[in-house]
């Protein structure tokens, strides 16, 4: 059963981010917004839910399934090396950096989240 859930948990967190993508089309060289937002909400969430699941069911299904189907660490890592070859490096800098700095606030946000609601 928790294999199902996983599943239709990844499914729901795999067509949010494609609504985020389709929503804000990152047609130009420069920082991917879309893939920046639904990594820092995921890594938010997912800190959450370390912090308040109450069992490794709940962390299984709302972590793998959801959280992992929603972040995307291939897409960031394929987005920074083509603006790197595109000779946008700094543009390439810049996305690792607020990549980095967006992923560490999040989990700042959500272990203080997640003390003060648990």
């Amino acid at each position: 059963m928790t294999v199902l859930l996983v599943a239709l948990a990844g499914a729901a967190g795999a067509v949010l981010r494609h609504l985020v993508h389709v929503l804000l089309p990152a047609d130009r060289p420069g920082v991917a917004w879309p893939t920046l937002i639904v990594n820092g909400v995921g890594t938010l969430l997912l800190t959450l839910i370390g912090a308040l699941s109450t069992t490794a069911t709940n962390g299984a299904v709302l972590g793998i399934g959801f959280c992992g189907a929603l972040t995307t660490y291939s897409t960031f890592a394929a987005q920074t090396v083509a603006l790197a070859e595109q000779g946008h490096r700094f543009l390439a800098a810049a996305n690792i950096g607020l990549n980095l700095l967006v992923g560490a606030v999040a989990v700042l946000i959500g272990t203080l989240l997640g003390g003060f609601l648990g």
